[in-house]
């Protein structure tokens, strides 16, 4: 063990116990002691899971988490346990990591736009990994960390469709011109880097990309450079309800990566999926604290809620709960505020993320009304808006609703109101995930049946959908 991660940093349960048992646990204790503060339940067997179905999807390239996608503690201390390097933004970030003892040459300072004192952090922490893609980042880089090894940053596909994070990148027609500036200022460039996003992993804007880069990698190594180093950014699918699945999206990049780069071309490949890893292993739970009712002078909702499954209903197939026309003089149009809002676990709505279908922690009864609701965060901000046109039953203060695939971009290191508790995480892992991680750097049982426990379903959660059992690629040899 690498002893970033013990038993003292997650509850262990057993197996057939579920993290959806151990939210109800939590929620009987919160109603018995009359407590409304909104919680986090994360699978840390859901994110061992992730990582042996990467490493196996993609045996040549490295993960590199990036910590803006959430940093709990219980994350990173789990993905520097399996090995995995992290992508950090600013010295915030650096120092999180590295006060769990990550070292230097695991971490890459991802940020395009960097801090001058952050640049001189990194330095001073032996964080020597960055990314430009304009000339006053590397000047102020050239000035700050002289030791530095640097990626360039190049822009992505420039479609119309292209999701917002592609901003950044240079174009190829800038490539030599920042190439020869780093030289003028004997800054070292080791490679190249892009970024898609979640929406831009298509095969062909994946290749167009990578031929992208080798054109600079050329550049750059007739230039001297020792080009060795790309990362291919992120964008992987958390979830799986997705038009491609990750297998799918992996091949692709893989044909591309054969045909760029590749296998013995001498060049390392890294790349930073964040909603990947950590989506589907977060649970969140929020109270209803308020309510009110609100003048019905809209049209109905687009949508139906089911309440229980997630799914979500036409309102040409509506819920047998829901009003039928009889009764849709007693409609109501209610707001009900929650225990936790956009500037805290729903923070992911202030960029691309859409709401999570919320699902009720009580089923109501059959004849129980239905109305059309609207989700908002604790009272005072008018603008602190989750969800409208949902169509619930009527809910009372104190009832709470469950939201799936919360892992990203929801963890606030502090409120960004500043006045609010933060919701406490409770980290969960089977047995069976833990001593897989064990066997993941140790060498493996020689008994049969050891050998066929590892390939069992990792997860504590909600049924796999499939067992993985994978030889690790960056294990010591040993394992292999």
């Amino acid at each position: 063990m690498n002893g970033y991660l013990n038993e003292s940093n997650f509850m262990m349960v057993e197996e057939g116990f579920s993290t959806r048992d151990l939210l109800e646990n939590i929620l009987v204790e919160l109603c018995q002691a009359s407590d409304q503060q909104a919680f986090f339940v994360a699978d840390l067997g859901d994110i061992v899971k992730k990582h042996l179905r990467f490493l196996k999807a993609l045996p040549r390239v490295k993960p590199y988490f990036p910590v803006k996608c959430n940093g709990s503690e219980g994350v990173i201390r789990l993905l520097a346990e399996l090995g995995a390097g992290f992508a950090c933004t600013n010295k915030a970030e650096i120092s999180r990591v590295q006060n769990i003892g990550v070292p230097a040459d695991k971490i890459f300072y991802s940020s395009p736009c960097k801090q001058v004192a952050h640049i001189k952090y990194a330095a001073s922490r032996g964080v020597r990994l960055m990314a430009f893609d304009n000339e006053v980042e590397l000047s102020k880089v050239a000035r700050s960390h002289p030791h530095a090894r640097m990626l360039l940053g190049i822009a992505a596909d420039s479609s119309p469709s292209a999701h917002p994070s592609m901003m950044f990148g240079t174009t190829l027609e800038s490539c030599r011109h920042l190439l020869e500036a780093a030289k003028e200022q004997a800054v070292e460039v080791v490679g190249v880097s892009f970024h898609l996003g979640s929406s831009g992993l298509e095969p062909q804007a994946f290749a167009q990309s990578l031929a992208t880069a080798q054109l600079a990698f050329e550049m750059g190594t007739e230039l001297g450079y020792q080009m060795h180093l790309l990362d291919i950014g992120g964008g992987f699918p958390g979830t799986e309800d997705t038009q491609a699945r990750f297998e799918e999206i992996a091949a692709g990049i893989n044909a591309a990566l054969d045909l760029y780069f590749p296998d013995g071309c001498g060049v390392e490949i890294v790349a930073r999926p964040g909603r990947y890893y950590v989506t589907s292993a977060f649970t969140f739970a929020a109270s209803v604290t308020a309510m009110a009712e609100v003048p019905v002078d809209q049209p109905g909702p687009d949508s139906v809620w089911d309440g229980g499954t997630g799914s979500c209903l036409s309102p040409a197939e509506p819920s047998p709960s829901s009003p039928t026309e009889e009764d849709s003089g007693s409609k109501k149009n209610l707001v009900y505020h929650l225990s936790d809002g956009i500037y805290g676990a729903f923070s992911r709505l202030l960029f691309d993320s859409p709401c999570p279908r919320p699902q009720l922690h009580k089923r109501p009864s059959p004849d129980h009304p239905w109305h059309s609701s609207s989700l908002r965060g604790p009272p005072g901000h008018t603008e602190d808006g989750i969800a409208e046109g949902l169509e619930l039953p009527e809910l009372q203060v104190g009832d709470w609703l469950i939201f799936e695939d919360m892992g990203a971009y929801s963890i606030t290191t502090s409120s960004l109101l500043g006045d609010r508790p933060q919701p406490q995480i409770t980290y969960a892992m089977s047995r069976l995930a833990w001593k897989t991680i064990q066997l993941f750097q140790s060498k493996p049982p020689q008994s049969d049946d050891d050998r066929e426990s590892v390939c069992a379903p990792l997860s504590c959660g909600w049924e796999m959908a499939e067992s993985l059992c994978v030889t690790p690629v960056f294990a010591p040899t040993g394992i292999i």
